[in-house]
């Protein structure tokens, strides 16, 4: 695409200097000279691993924050009961199931 493709040019000089000024303003240029070209590469990667840690900190501190808040609202509720000679006893609701819908294996029978 050619560069004057979307340049919109108008009869006063003044409107074409401000537009040139605007769009000089927002489009970076790379420097010629290669050190420097350098440093501003090695800067902007610093920049870029920093701003990854720093986000990697706070989505840690996210999930620290969210256990913390589970385990005080559940603290002083016991998990399990105990029974009157001291076992734990988780409480749930389950049904038997015949032989016959489990399938052709006897209860004998290993599959290693």
């Amino acid at each position: 695409m050619f560069a004057q493709t979307f340049r919109f040019s108008d009869h006063r000089p003044q409107w074409n200097a401000f537009q040139s000024r605007v769009r000089t303003a927002f489009e970076p240029r790379k420097p010629r000279h290669r050190l420097l070209r350098f440093v501003l590469g090695v800067i902007g990667l610093g920049l870029l691993a920093l701003l990854v840690m720093f986000s990697v900190f706070v989505g840690a501190a996210m999930i620290a924050v969210g256990l913390a808040y589970k385990l005080w609202k559940r603290r002083g509720k016991p998990m399990a009961h105990r029974d009157a000679h001291g076992h734990d006893i988780v409480e749930g609701e389950f049904r038997v199931v015949d032989a016959a819908r489990l399938g052709h294996r006897s209860p004998t029978s290993s599959t290693h």
